[in-house]
């Protein structure tokens, strides 16, 4: 099966991605690796399910981009044939919002919209 996991470099993401890995699954990740917190441990995460991925012999590819790329999305899902998406890319920290809720909104919402009509229209069965 093919998934797609969005926010892979985030910690659920990670964690979901490396489990699916594990279980052999082909996956793809998508991420924009922002600096909201520490890029480098982000970086390692994703170090992490490469060697996860050679090492069960699961496919992996990995993605960065901004899922408020349309254009970006678009592609993503032209490449791929996803038997499921997990979406799990977010602006966490309700603090933040209050400080910059333009961000929060762009990657909460207009992420999110994006990634609902790539489903739709590549007609993903099932979408987490």
């Amino acid at each position: 099966m093919k998934l797609l996991v969005t926010g892979n470099a985030g910690f659920v993401g990670f964690h979901v991605a490396r489990r699916l890995l594990e279980e052999g699954e082909s996956i793809v990740g998508f991420d924009v690796v922002n600096d909201y917190y520490d890029p480098a441990v982000k970086e390692a995460r994703l170090r992490i399910l490469e060697e996860t991925a050679a090492r069960t012999g699961s496919e992996y590819t990995f993605i960065r981009a901004d899922l408020n790329d349309q254009r970006s999305v678009s592609a993503c899902f032209a490449d791929h044939a996803f038997d499921r998406v997990i979406h799990l890319a977010a602006q966490a920290g309700v603090r933040y919002s209050l400080v910059n809720p333009g961000a929060y909104v762009q990657s909460n919402v207009v992420a999110f919209l994006n990634v609902l009509e790539a489903c739709r229209h590549a007609k993903v069965p099932h979408l987490t």
